[in-house]
């Protein structure tokens, strides 16, 4: 995997290096928070509009079409309508990227706000903003903090304790990937701590406390027959006497969608070389911080239309970095970031999708064994120091809003 990890430019102290770096990434960050408006705004609108009339031709076509060439063209219409409301749309909107936008037209309301939106997949929003964009976003990939060090029965850092049933994790994951919608409701909700985690060991809720998980269940539970009630029986029912066809190919999106995204997520913060903290590593200021998101933190190099079925995921380094901008700014930052953390000395993975793919699962293969070593933290200057012990890291809003 392509990286850099020895500055470009002599410092003449560590804190120096820090605040260089720190101070690059802000005046990015503050140009780029500056200048979104109107036309990031009406740019996510035309490709949502865009994508609900790719979603009604493609049901169209499963449904009403003859033979299997309308078929397949109506599955491939609805699975990118149902790709792009779960990243490019949907993500961004939840992280809430527009929300300090004032629509200028007379007396009309923009409805790309987080706290409002509708997420086209069987997540929760509500927990889904709690667990990632507050809990992940802040403290990635910090055992204790960040509940993405662990999926399901999936360890992804090695400072989480090995359990006996990790010794099968890569395939337990790579099935997951059949439902990951369901399994990322159920993890966002909290309830996976109620299911598989010991007492004291919670990563989103107090799964001892009886209210916390009658909470969780209703939130998933809500949310799930909500989504499947639409995508599984109105829409069909409403194509008359082909609804099976058209359930079929409901199904086969959910399942495209889920695999798609799976394998792009997978690929943010897991690799041979992608840093993992343990319990109680603290960022002591906005500096490490940064340099800790980068550090654990994978890009991956796709054209711009796969780019945009993957949500801007693909620059998950800027992504982390300034959470709150749309995918087509994080783009069109990425090799002034790149260059900035090359001239620091801080580690900027990015490869292939296939490759970095390949070097997560091989992780999570590894992190089967009992005695799989964690990966040092950092691997740029001071390689091997311990991350600031100071203060806690701030949330993402304070760092990256």
């Amino acid at each position: 995997m392509e990286s850099m990890s020895s500055p470009s430019t002599p410092f003449a102290s560590e804190e120096a290096r820090l605040e260089s770096f720190r101070r690059a990434l802000d005046a990015i960050h503050a140009r780029e928070k500056a200048a979104m408006g109107q036309a990031d705004l009406e740019q996510m609108r035309r490709l949502d509009n865009f994508s609900h009339s790719l979603g009604w031709i493609g049901r169209g076509l499963i449904a009403f079409t003859p033979g299997p060439i309308g078929f397949v063209l109506g599955v491939g219409a609805l699975f990118v309508h149902k790709q792009l409301q779960a990243t490019e749309i949907g993500h961004t909107v939840l992280h809430g990227c527009y929300d300090r936008i004032v629509c200028e037209r007379q007396g009309a309301e923009h409805n790309l706000r987080s706290e409002t939106w509708t997420w086209l997949v069987p997540i929760d929003e509500a927990s889904w903003r709690h667990e990632h964009n507050v809990k992940h976003h802040q403290y990635t990939n910090i055992v204790g903090r960040d509940p993405d060090t662990r999926f399901g029965h999936v360890r992804l850092n090695a400072h989480v304790e090995h359990k006996e049933h990790h010794r099968f994790q890569l395939v337990g994951g790579l099935v997951s990937w059949l439902s990951f919608g369901f399994w990322m409701n159920t993890h966002a909700t909290g309830l996976t701590d109620a299911w598989l985690h010991e007492s004291g060991d919670y990563d989103v809720i107090d799964a001892d406390d009886p209210e916390q998980v009658r909470g969780a269940y209703g939130r998933a539970w809500g949310k799930f027959r909500r989504y499947y009630a639409k995508e599984l029986l109105l829409y069909p029912l409403m194509t008359g006497p082909f609804f099976f066809r058209a359930l079929l190919g409901n199904v086969i999106t959910e399942l495209m969608r889920d695999l798609y995204s799976a394998a792009t997520i997978w690929c943010g913060h897991i690799g041979e070389e992608t840093a993992a903290f343990p319990k109680g590593t603290r960022s002591g200021g906005r500096a490490r911080w940064y340099e800790m998101q980068v550090e654990a933190t994978n890009n991956f190099e796709v054209p711009l239309p796969i780019s945009m079925l993957c949500g801007g995921l693909d620059k998950q380094i800027e992504h982390h970095l300034f959470p709150r901008l749309p995918p087509a700014r994080l783009r069109s930052i990425a090799p002034e970031v790149r260059a900035i953390c090359e001239a620091h000395g801080v580690r900027y993975r990015s490869a292939g999708w296939g490759r970095t793919l390949v070097q997560a699962l091989r992780e999570v293969l590894r992190l089967q064994r009992p005695d799989a070593e964690p990966r040092a933290a950092y691997s740029g200057p001071g390689q091997g120091r311990a991350p600031g012990s100071a203060g806690t890291p701030r949330p993402a809003s304070a760092h990256a809003a």
